[in-house]
């Protein structure tokens, strides 16, 4: 099956039952096994559906990870996804991270419990990107920029989030419908952090439509400082496609940087 840049996907079938899997290198066992535990901590809060993982191992040197097929393309109201991406939220947890590390693409992301928002976000979120930038040498400006801004992001942070249940790596190609028109997530990058990074995650790539965001906001309201947060927010995501890709996700995250730092 295609559709995938970093794993080899693979529908199984016996003749009578489906199963989706996924192949890597058998050093990534790691990152499957985190994301069947993520699955399980997405299904475990009965929001959203999310495909049930069956098992993890390796065989003939490669890693893999298989699941419950769901067959999507079916036609699903966004409504229905932004009342149940709500309902997801109001999972909360004592700390903002997650029991293990996991992955966000092919990239490490680390998840230590981390009593107080600010500090994770810039020990585990955008410095741990600023600090791969530096090893893949993606330019001293792009450091220089990105350590202003650690200094002086926490002026940015001028509400309370609570460590609410993030599917983490939440874009349109991680959102389908099923036949029955039941929304379904996948491929997470499961942490406890706050709602407007997944938010804001959702607008990166073309958003969810109007729909979407007036559900999700008539059950849970976004805080009114949310839309200058955002660019903060994406910022993480698109220094992590710098450091897989390239190209012009460097200077987007350069050009990203400077527009924060002129609003502060």
């Amino acid at each position: 099956m295609g559709g995938g840049c970093i794993n080899t996907a693979v529908r199984l079938t016996d003749g009578k039952q489906q199963w989706f899997v996924k192949l890597n290198q058998a050093s990534r066992l790691d990152m499957f096994e985190a994301e069947a535990d993520g699955l399980r901590e997405l299904s475990d809060a009965g929001a959203i559906r999310v495909p049930r993982p069956l098992c993890t191992g390796i065989s003939n040197g490669q890693s893999y990870i298989v699941m419950e097929y769901l067959p999507l393309g079916g036609s699903g109201a966004s409504t229905l996804a932004g009342e149940q991406l709500a309902a997801l939220h109001q999972r909360q947890a004592e700390s903002f991270g997650w029991k293990r590390d996991n992955t966000i693409g092919a990239t490490h992301q680390p998840n230590q419990w981390t009593a107080d928002w600010v500090d994770f976000w810039r020990e585990q979120r955008l410095g741990f990107q600023l600090a791969e930038a530096a090893r893949n040498g993606l330019g001293s400006d792009l450091q220089r920029l990105g350590e202003e801004l650690l200094e002086r992001f926490p002026a940015l942070m001028d509400h309370a989030p609570i460590p609410s249940l993030l599917h983490g790596d939440l874009w349109g190609g991680n959102l389908g419908y099923d036949r029955d028109g039941n929304p379904v997530i996948y491929d997470p990058a499961t942490y406890y952090g706050d709602r407007e990074a997944e938010i804001a995650m959702t607008e990166l790539f073309g958003g969810f439509g109007a729909a979407f965001y007036d559900a999700y906001n008539s059950l849970w309201p976004l805080d009114p400082g949310y839309r200058t947060r955002r660019t903060f927010y994406n910022l993480y995501h698109i220094l992590n496609h710098a450091n897989m890709f390239g190209g012009g996700y460097v200077g987007q995250a350069r050009r990203m940087m400077e527009q924060l730092l002129a609003a502060l």
